[in-house]
């Protein structure tokens, strides 16, 4: 077994200060093209932190991206020269015992594009990435498109985590994008059974036109209520991608007795709470969502379905002068944004 050395930022080149990578790794150099606006760089950018991890100014930020290579180093793993790929910002060792078990999205040494402390984001003309972490799309995708594949392979990883069936009756709760790739993933995989619920009109407006059964808004309407009536047997699964805490208490009560709640957004406060009543009195499971693992090529293959993403997804396009305003859009939920891309 290979053993884990440090590389400096200085020998690997985008690094940050020190991390754990493999002898003998092989990387490749990317011009980048287009980086998604996340709802966890908002996190950043409103909060400065999410839970433990503080920013410190300054900090380049920014992991949904997609770039052309420039140069390849070592094993090309079949890349070429020119290629538009997708960068997965997540660099695992690949020797502990959660990478050993599959779980590369939880190993003990990893390393995230674009969080505090670890390494510097995407968000830049020029990144160096491990070849392991670069995917080519098809050549009919736009920048745009192949930068939406990180965010669209956590809506995959969600609902491979969910095992959903065609038959489920299918809550989402929040549909931005991770709610948008939770519902494109279930109907790529053959579920046409969701029921989606949102603060902003205009994002149910969008999941009506990918096809949903039922869409409402808790502002003007007591979902509860209205799922009694639509469906008394009660939801068999509930992804909550949104982070808040009334959307965890609704869940809990549409979910049916056995149900699963699957929860995917990330809360901006460090604790949520769960009514125990009707999580024990029902026998809810809860399952976690730790961004993504082995979904990158899942995520390709929805997107080739389902593109163009420019109608319904990917809204707002702003060139790398205008990030300040790009994070503004964002940040105030203005002019129906859905996905806000930065394009270099």
């Amino acid at each position: 077994m290979k053993s884990i050395k440090l590389i400096s930022k200085q020998a690997f080149g985008e690094f940050d200060e020190m991390m754990p990578v493999l002898d003998d790794i092989n990387k490749v150099l990317i011009k980048i093209a287009a980086v998604g606006v996340c709802g966890s760089d908002m996190h950043y950018y409103k909060h400065g932190r999410i839970g433990e991890q503080v920013v410190e100014y300054p900090y380049t930020i920014g992991h949904e991206a997609a770039g052309y290579i420039e140069k390849i180093y070592g094993d090309s793993k079949d890349l070429k020269v020119e290629q538009l790929v997708a960068i997965e910002p997540a660099v695992s060792c690949g020797q502990c015992d959660q990478c050993r078990a599959g779980r590369h999205h939880t190993c003990r040494h990893i390393q995230f594009m674009g969080a505090p402390g670890q390494i510097q984001g995407l968000m830049k003309e020029y990144v160096t990435v491990p070849t392991q972490n670069v995917f080519p799309v098809p050549e009919s995708f736009s920048a745009n498109e192949a930068a939406f594949v990180e965010p669209m392979s956590i809506g995959a990883y969600a609902v491979k985590l969910g095992q959903i069936s065609e038959k489920d009756n299918i809550g989402i709760i929040g549909v931005g994008p991770i709610g948008m790739s939770v519902l494109l993933s279930l109907k790529y995989w053959g579920n046409n059974q969701q029921y989606v619920w949102d603060k902003l009109d205009y994002r149910l407006e969008n999941a009506k036109k990918a096809g949903v059964l039922w869409s409402g808004n808790p502002e003007k309407i007591k979902i509860q209520n209205e799922l009694q009536n639509i469906i008394p047997e009660e939801l068999d699964i509930v992804f909550e991608c949104c982070g808040e805490q009334d959307a965890v208490d609704t869940a809990l009560k549409v979910l049916k007795p056995g149900g699963k709640l699957v929860i995917v957004g990330i809360p901006s406060e460090d604790r949520i709470s769960f009514d125990m009543n009707d999580l024990r009195r029902k026998e809810i499971s809860i399952i976690n969502v730790r961004r993504q693992n082995h979904s990158v090529e899942d995520a390709i293959k929805i997107i080739d379905h389902f593109r163009p993403l420019d109608d319904f997804l990917i809204t707002h396009t702003f060139n790398y002068n205008q990030t300040n305003e790009a994070f503004k859009l964002v940040n105030d939920y203005a002019d129906n944004v859905v996905k806000a891309v930065v394009k270099f």
